[in-house]
């Protein structure tokens, strides 16, 4: 695959998560979304948003809830050649999750320096109990990952 074409794939695959942050808005979630992918043939294994007010949980994140359903599926508690696709950087305890899981690749939309915890805070892949390591692509659709967040939380503060 092409780097062109990757990054076609990766737009793509953002869009719908894109698409599934807006879902949690609209339920007034934090509005987070994500894809789970398999790479040998570009299934959706899974694809979720934030639940953590409905499922009164909070570890209800939308890669916490895409893993649990992929693993589910795949009855192991270890998911390899798969790529998750997330519309923000995920926290340190998704971090953990996405390395229990063995994924594969990570693809962020909007940089998280605030509670991120892959290329911000703990940057949990690059610790020494971290026994995975994961390819890390980020920045793609960006804008829009970030304008969905700043705009539910602007309605919020109204």
């Amino acid at each position: 695959m092409t780097e062109n074409t990757a990054n076609c794939t990766h737009e793509i695959m953002m869009k719908r998560a894109i698409d599934e942050a807006t879902n949690a808005a609209i339920r007034g979630e934090v509005p987070i979304g994500a894809i789970l992918i398999d790479n040998g043939t570009g299934e959706i294994l899974s694809q979720n948003s934030n639940r953590t007010i409905e499922k009164n949980d909070p570890t209800a994140h939308a890669e916490i809830l895409c893993i649990r359903e992929a693993c589910e599926k795949a009855k192991s508690q270890r998911i390899p050649n798969t790529t998750l696709y997330v519309t923000l950087e995920p926290c340190t305890m998704c971090a953990a999750a996405i390395a229990f899981a063995r994924i594969d690749h990570i693809v962020i939309g909007a940089n998280d320096p605030k509670g991120g915890g892959v290329l911000h805070g703990a940057k949990f892949f690059d610790s020494p109990t971290c026994h995975h390591k994961i390819k890390i692509t980020d920045d793609i659709l960006e804008q829009d990952c970030s304008s969905i967040l700043k705009n539910f939380f602007k309605e919020r503060r109204k």
